[in-house]
């Protein structure tokens, strides 16, 4: 795996994982959580994709 698809990868799952904590806090809701989800996976295209995606 290239460096650059690592760090996709990494700053995918910190950024979904702040997402994740505003949750369940209930700073955003679950369609904002989703949007969210989606708009990252089109900027990070994580390697693992949307196998690590909540909303797939």
């Amino acid at each position: 795996m290239s460096e650059k698809r690592l760090r996709d990868d990494m700053l995918y799952r910190a950024a979904l994982s702040m997402a994740k904590t505003m949750l369940e806090k209930g700073l955003i809701t679950e369609e904002e959580f989703a949007q969210i989800d989606t708009d990252l996976l089109a900027e990070f295209h994580p390697y693992l994709g949307t196998l690590l995606s909540e909303n797939a």
